[in-house]
């Protein structure tokens, strides 16, 4: 596809009834959009779900500590396009543009600006070994048969069935990427989601296949100005490896003051198969990530890594699984959080082992360090066995930042901020190292130092 094309997304394919009927609520949205036969399909299921599913309350174990009873989801309005691709880069919104100048490195770029999918570049080798790079709609008209066989098809727990359902429901877009079978896609796709339309619902979803024998690494990037008005974020992300694949996924959230962000992802990883998955949580005022990886093959490998960094009000819940259902996996998880002001933080992890999955390995590590009085952190590490040859172990630490450490950095010349900053990236290098692109870790060091110097 061309540069500069016109196409429009999943949100953008709607009659002028479905754009006006908006404002009569998310009900008469999902009934009035026009999109192919799936897409439709998927859309109206998930509307029944998310109406037939009460809300989660802080009754329930997994909402324990994030309380949604004043979360109002059909008070947003979709956000649509109106508007052509732009043509250039230099149209973009200004922290894309900056974004995209601060790393080269890319095999692949989409930019998404509220519903509009505003510039896709995908290289021209890629696309003729049939990499596949695409907004869900154009997908599902030139490739029905990937979509039929993987979209939505992940196994959803009964704690995300109302918003997972949701997210179906009001999809604004979202994006394709297959890579077939032997194919290495040696640097990163990237994906942009810009949003900064106030009392909209951007509804996005990743859908990422890996044939046999290959491997791709791709980042979900999430940005927004401050909004005076709420914001809702929800994200799904659908990741396929198939026998001996190798996928790296990194979801970057940096939204600002006003959107609160709900992300849902699943990685589904065959026989000798590796996902190696991150999730960096900087930004919105409240960020829930639902995080699951099926370790559905013998012998696959999954490693989960997290960092996250709250300053003034921010609530960020993390809640991942571990589901190992057959024998010889590995999995390692590694979560850690710094908070500051009065910033709180939840952790709930569980490593499942199922019947037959012998021979599992598996760790779950969770530590969350406190820098000020009136943060706080709550850490639920878990394990769940139905098998008895396995090596599994968790652990979590809370605790306030180390006086004497700081004493001693400040004793060598060092002001507060100095030795605080040299604190929390020591404690964030193991996992920070590991995050794919210079340019990307580079500018989550720029936040979390921004984070340090404005407390």
């Amino acid at each position: 596809m061309a540069e500069g094309t016109v196409t429009r997304d999943m949100s953008t394919d709607t009659t002028q009834s479905a754009a006006d009927s908006i404002a009569r609520g998310l009900a008469s949205y999902v009934r009035a959009v026009h999109e192919p036969t799936l897409l439709s399909r998927l859309r109206r299921e998930g509307w029944k779900t998310f109406v037939e599913t009460p809300m989660p309350t802080r009754k329930s174990e997994e909402w324990r500590y994030t309380d949604l009873s004043n979360f109002d989801p059909e008070s947003f309005s979709p956000v649509t396009c109106e508007g052509e691709r732009v043509k250039s880069i230099s149209d973009l919104p200004a922290p894309v543009r900056a974004a995209l100048a601060s790393d080269r490195e890319r095999a692949g770029v989409l930019a998404r600006h509220n519903g509009c999918v505003e510039h896709l570049r995908l290289d021209e080798t890629l696309q003729a070994k049939g990499v596949i790079y695409a907004p869900l709609l154009e997908a599902a008209e030139e490739h029905p048969e990937i979509l039929e066989k993987y979209l939505f098809q992940s196994d959803v727990a009964p704690m995300e069935q109302k918003l997972w359902g949701l997210h179906a429901a009001v999809l604004s877009g979202g994006y394709l990427l297959y890579v077939p079978a032997g194919v290495q896609v040696e640097r990163p796709i990237h994906t942009f989601r810009y949003l900064d339309e106030e009392g909209g619902v951007l509804s996005t979803h990743s859908l990422i296949i890996a044939e046999a024998g290959s491997s791709v690494t791709c980042i979900d990037e999430y940005v927004s100005p401050d909004l005076e008005q709420e914001a809702l974020s929800l994200n799904g992300v659908e990741i396929f490896g198939a026998e001996g694949a190798t996928v790296s996924y990194l979801a970057l959230q940096q939204y600002g003051r006003g959107v609160q962000h709900f992300s849902m992802q699943h990685s589904n990883t065959g026989r000798d198969s590796t996902l190696n998955g991150f999730n960096v949580t900087l930004g919105a005022d409240l960020a829930r990530a639902d995080v699951t990886s099926h370790l559905e093959g013998e012998g696959a490998r999954s490693e989960m890594l997290a960092l996250w960094f709250g300053d003034r009000d921010q609530h960020f819940d993390h809640h991942t699984l571990q589901h190992h259902e057959a024998p010889s996996a590995h999995s390692d998880l590694l979560y850690k959080g710094a908070l500051t002001a009065n910033s709180n933080s939840v952790f709930r992890g569980l490593i499942k082992v199922a019947e037959g999955a012998q021979l599992t390995d598996a760790y779950q590590t969770n530590r969350n360090l406190l820098l000020s009085p009136d943060a706080s952190a709550v850490a639920l590490p878990n394990l769940e066995i139905g098998a008895d040859d396995v090596r599994c172990s968790h652990g979590a630490t809370v605790g306030q930042v180390d006086d004497s450490m700081l004493f001693y950095l400040m004793s060598r010349g060092l002001d507060r901020e100095q030795a605080e900053r040299l604190l929390v990236f020591g404690f964030f290098d193991e996992v920070l190292g590991r995050v794919p692109g210079e340019g990307v870790r580079s500018r989550i060091r720029g936040s979390i130092e921004a984070k340090i110097q404005g407390r």
